[in-house]
């Protein structure tokens, strides 16, 4: 049976707001729709639902700073 979602973390490089520090700073997965979860591992712990990785990005990504790191790898042969 092949899994429907994706585990992911965020990986940032850099700090721009001092809020989340460096490291992984978040862990998430994305289902087979697109929609994601992120659970945010700093002191201020939360978890969101994202329409989509772009969103993630677009709020989170801080130009670069912050990568996303694909934990499972899909294989479609």
């Amino acid at each position: 049976m092949q899994s429907d979602h994706r585990r992911l973390y965020l990986q940032r490089n850099e700090d721009v707001t001092g809020i989340s520090g460096t490291g992984m700073v978040a862990e998430g997965v994305m289902w087979s729709d697109g929609v994601c979860a992120m659970r945010w591992v700093s002191d201020h712990r939360s978890t969101a639902i994202y329409h989509d990785l772009a969103d993630i990005l677009a709020i989170h990504g801080h130009d670069g700073s912050t990568k996303l790191i694909w934990i499972d790898f899909v294989n479609y042969d």
